[in-house]
């Protein structure tokens, strides 16, 4: 029996993934821009959920792209903001029963304005991410 090759890199060591490239859909161009936005955050990474793709803050899920029939991304969003987001732009935001009780929101990236995206990516690495990170980034800015 032959022994299994070691990896040249070892998968916590190695380099966060770019963005996708993406031919040709605007939801996927969507998702493209969302992944750009949030790769400038420490610890982000591009990675898959539920076989779609999804964006991970060191390996702990923050957002996917939903293949869904209704689509849009799903992404991590506290319980008071996301009341605010669906009252004030529910033709962007919405929810489905799956994630009534979820501290998600559902974005159609067709829709979303592109001066709300970073916030909203912010506010879900906020959420998701270890507090050591979080404070050595706001010490960083």
């Amino acid at each position: 029996m032959r022994a299994k090759k070691p990896r040249a890199v070892p998968k916590k060591n190695r380099a966060p993934r770019r963005a996708p490239k993406v031919a040709g859909s605007p939801r996927d161009a969507g998702f493209e821009r969302v992944c750009r936005i949030a790769l400038g955050f420490p610890g982000m990474e591009v990675s898959t959920s539920y076989g779609t793709p999804a964006l991970k803050v060191k390996g702990k899920f923050m957002a996917r792209l939903r293949s869904e029939a209704e689509g849009g991304l799903a992404i991590r969003c506290d319980f008071v903001d996301r009341q605010m987001l669906l009252a004030a732009a529910p033709e962007v935001f919405f929810l489905t029963d799956h994630y009534r009780d979820s501290a998600m929101i559902l974005v159609r990236l067709d829709q979303v304005r592109a001066d709300a995206l970073p916030d909203l990516i912010e506010r879900a690495w906020r959420m998701t991410a270890p507090k050591k990170l979080i404070d050595a980034y706001d010490a960083a800015r």
